[in-house]
C-alpha cells in the first residue's frame, strides 16, 4: 500500500493502525499539538471534553495519519507507542502524587492541633458527658487547616459518639502568633438539635496543656 499519510481527508487509513490510540486518548490536546490534530483542542470546551477523551482514542490514529506526513506504518505506530508510554508514566506519576497527598492529610487533620484540642475539651465537657455519655469516641475531621509557623485557619467538623447519644462538632479556629484560639467550638447533638458551647464550658476547666502541630 502507498503511504498515503498527511492528505488529508482523501487519505486512505491503513488498517493495521485504525485502532485505538491510548496517546491521544490520554494527553489529548498535547497529543493534538505534536500530531497536527487540532480538533484535539475542543478539550478545552466545557461539556464536549467528556466526550471528546473518547473521540480522540477511537479516531486519533486515523486523524494523526491523515494530518501529518510518516516516513512509513512503522513510523507511525513507533511514534504512537511512545505516545502512550508518555501518557501512561505521566498519569501514573499524577496519581501517586495525588496518592501521597491523601495520605499526607489523612495523617494531618486527625493530628492537628485544632482537632486534637476540640476532641480533648469534648471529652472533659461535662455537659457533652451528661449528653452523650462516657467515654466518647471522634470521628475523622471534614473541612479545611492552613497553617504556616505563627499563624493559621482552621475550619472542621467531626462527629462525637458516646453511650448515650451523638452529635456533630463544629469549630473554627485562628492561629496568631502561634497559638490556636478557638471562634467557635459547639457540639451539636443529633437529638433534636440542643447545641452546647464546649469552648464556654472549657472555660471552668484547668487550662490545657499546648500542643504542637
Amino acid at each position: 500500500m502507498d503511504n498515503t499519510s498527511g492528505q488529508g481527508e482523501r487519505a486512505q487509513v491503513p488498517v493495521e493502525i485504525d485502532r485505538w490510540n491510548w496517546g491521544a486518548f490520554l494527553l489529548h490536546w498535547i497529543w493534538g499539538i505534536g500530531n497536527d490534530t487540532y480538533i484535539a483542542f475542543l478539550m478545552f470546551v466545557p461539556g464536549v471534553n467528556l466526550v471528546m477523551i473518547f473521540v480522540l482514542g477511537a479516531k486519533g490514529s486515523a486523524w494523526a495519519w491523515r494530518n501529518r506526513r510518516w516516513r512509513d506504518v512503522a513510523h507511525f505506530r513507533h511514534v504512537q507507542r511512545l505516545w502512550a508510554i508518555w501518557g501512561f508514566v505521566l498519569w501514573g506519576l499524577f496519581i501517586g502524587l495525588f496518592a501521597v497527598a491523601m495520605v499526607g492529610i489523612i495523617w494531618l487533620f486527625p493530628h492537628s492541633q485544632p482537632y486534637m484540642m476540640a476532641a480533648e475539651r469534648l471529652k472533659q465537657n461535662p455537659a457533652a458527658i451528661e449528653a452523650l455519655g462516657s467515654p466518647i469516641s471522634t470521628g475523622f475531621p471534614m473541612g479545611h487547616i492552613s497553617a504556616s509557623d505563627d499563624r493559621g485557619e482552621a475550619e472542621l467538623s467531626f462527629s462525637a459518639t458516646g453511650p448515650k447519644g451523638s452529635g456533630t462538632v463544629h469549630l473554627e479556629a485562628r492561629k496568631t502568633l502561634g497559638t490556636w484560639r478557638f471562634n467557635r467550638l459547639e457540639l451539636e447533638l443529633d437529638d433534636g438539635g440542643r447545641t452546647i458551647d464546649l469552648d464556654a464550658d472549657a472555660r471552668r476547666l484547668p487550662p490545657l496543656r499546648p500542643l504542637r502541630d
